[in-house]
């Protein structure tokens, strides 16, 4: 395709010439504007959409129009919600969004790793806050077959540090989303370690704690865990099982991974403990963990896979391992923008030959 060879060629050593956060703002930029010129955005719709072809999934009362979303992380202030379906995407999840606006970490937040197919990610859930982004998203014109996923976390601040003030933090922001009846699904982010107190209810104990204060929170719409991937089987398995004893609807599998010696390219290695890798180096333990959920909970349980999403086939490695749904950035990043429908187009040729 000549727009693959387009982004690889061309457009891509031009663009790693910048920061990550450099690009990332000017895509940001770019997205929100394309989106107000029907003339453009139509005609990316034809190089980049969903194909007509492209079963649908359906699970929790949701039902995407592929197979493949963006991961929270990259829109985290709601801002391209308008013209992700343009580009491929089924759904997105915003954010992670938490109760007060939060600047994140000192600079330099994202870091290429390139020879280990990566991002080191020190964001520390940078965003604007979750009501100043329900008023952002209320503004904008959603496409209507998009599905619009919320995820939430606890305000990277010494407000939120002890275990309480953490637990009314993601409650607020609950409560401010059901209120405004924004989003179709949320996700609960325990996961995030760049933030003050770290991985605070990533432990069996905790964690039910706090599914247990927003399980009081009324609402009709379906509702995830997203997990760390660096944790035991054990520990991982017993967060699973409060997960299901509170009637979530599943989890997400899963969040950055923390191992540095996960990296490909061991010169690649930071010295100091910046955050966070995505991508190539998530996949192994993210598959492994998707397996072992879907053996241990076979139906009712709906798996969410993200990290190492790197091409079609990695995408339907993970459905047939037992995900749902795949959610992406760094594949993305690395491989471009026409990685989503080579995933739509694989994905509808695997579903033909289980019907065969």
């Amino acid at each position: 395709m000549l727009v693959k060879l387009l982004y690889q060629k061309v457009l891509k050593p031009i663009f790693f010439m910048f920061s990550p956060e450099t690009m990332h703002s000017s895509f940001v930029w770019l997205g929100q504007n394309i989106a107000k010129t029907p003339l453009i955005l139509w005609p990316l719709s034809k190089i980049y959409g969903i194909p007509k072809s492209t079963p649908e999934v359906k699970f929790d009362g949701l039902t995407f129009k592929g197979p493949v979303c963006l991961a929270a992380g990259f829109d985290y202030n709601g801002k391209l919600s308008h013209c992700l379906y343009s580009m491929g995407f089924a759904g997105e999840e915003v954010g992670s969004l938490t109760a007060r606006s939060c600047e994140g970490n000192v600079p330099p937040r994202l870091t290429r790793l390139i020879n280990s197919k990566s991002i080191l990610v020190y964001k520390g859930l940078r965003n604007d806050g979750v009501d100043n982004v329900i008023k952002r998203l209320k503004a904008k014109k959603i496409p209507k077959d998009f599905v619009l996923g919320i995820s939430i976390a606890k305000t990277n601040d010494y407000l939120s540090v002890e275990l309480e003030d953490g637990i009314q933090d993601y409650c607020y922001g609950l409560e401010q989303l059901v209120k405004a009846d924004l989003g179709d699904f949320y996700t609960i982010n325990v996961s995030c370690p760049n933030v003050f107190g770290g991985e605070d209810f990533a432990s069996k104990d905790k964690l039910n704690q706090l599914l247990t204060e927003l399980k009081k929170i009324k609402h009709n719409k379906p509702m995830y865990v997203k997990l760390p991937i660096n944790k035991p089987w054990e520990e991982f398995s017993s967060m699973l099982e409060v997960v299901k004893e509170h009637e979530f609807n599943g989890v997400v599998i899963g969040n950055l991974n923390k191992n540095y010696e996960d990296l490909s390219d061991k010169d690649e290695i930071p010295s100091e403990y910046r955050g966070g890798i995505s991508g190539r180096p998530c996949q192994k333990l993210s598959n492994e963990l998707i397996e072992k959920t879907r053996e241990k909970y076979p139906k009712d349980f709906t798996i969410i896979g993200c990290g190492g999403v790197l091409s079609p086939e990695d995408a339907i490695e993970k459905i047939k391992l037992g995900a749902n749904l795949v959610q992406l950035i760094t594949g993305m990043i690395f491989n471009g923008p026409h990685l989503m429908r080579e995933i739509n187009k694989e994905y509808s040729k695997y579903m033909k030959q289980l019907e065969n």
